[in-house]
């Protein structure tokens, strides 16, 4: 029996309350739900920490949030296309943690995955290791990189089923089934939601175990 999940645009806002951590999937947009970030926005939601690969643009996805002062903390591996988030930056009413790339996305699959950490080199000898411990293994040092999560993530997708299994296409899984795993709870706003067992099991790129709630967007 089919659990149901759908819930509408102010409830997927609703879910969200001052000084929440915040999942954003996607890549600049692209992969990234933007009805719900629009309504967060509408709502007016604020002190918000958001965990993304980056914060888009000032006009666009998450970005908005940046631009309507609705952020104070970013954990990001890039920011070069939100103007907004320098501006605020150099204020110093937006504190930006810059994570490497693929750090960021083996931090968010570490707390998924029920791992303490992850070790890597990369941010050996930078900025990105002040304040981090430094590992040993086989004479080799290595940053230790803590699990990130978050109290709701937000996903997109392009194909939905009633039971929140999810495909992605194309770039658009960016970051999205990592942070699936991540959040204490997980909406997905899918661009096209079908009956369950429509999609072939060997399609689904995320397992609708990890959602608790559907948006379809309108």
């Amino acid at each position: 029996m089919t659990m149901k999940k759908q819930i509408t645009l102010q409830e997927a806002a609703g879910l969200v309350r001052d000084g929440m951590t915040v999942m954003f999937g996607g890549f600049l947009g692209v992969g990234s739900p933007v009805q719900i970030t629009d309504a967060l926005v509408e709502k007016g939601v604020k002190d918000l920490t958001i965990i993304s690969n980056d914060t888009a643009y000032d006009n666009v996805a998450h970005g908005k949030l940046v631009a309507n002062h609705q952020v104070k903390k970013a954990i990001v591996s890039h920011t070069g296309t939100n103007k907004e988030t320098a501006a605020q930056k150099n204020a110093g009413t937006l504190e930006v943690e810059y994570v490497p790339q693929g750090t960021l996305a083996e931090r968010i699959r570490a707390y998924g995955a029920g791992l303490g950490g992850v070790l890597t080199p990369t941010g050996l000898g930078t900025i990105i290791a002040d304040g981090k411990e430094i590992v040993k293994v086989d004479g080799k040092d290595y940053l230790l990189e803590k699990p990130l999560k978050a109290d709701i993530a937000f996903l997109r997708a392009n194909i939905v089923d009633e039971e929140g299994n999810m495909v992605f296409l194309g770039t658009t899984n960016n970051f999205n089934p990592l942070m699936a795993m991540a959040a204490d709870v997980v909406v997905v706003e899918a661009e096209k939601l079908v009956k369950a067992g429509e999609i072939k099991p060997e399609c689904v790129h995320a397992s609708g175990i990890f959602v608790d709630y559907i948006y379809v967007e309108r």
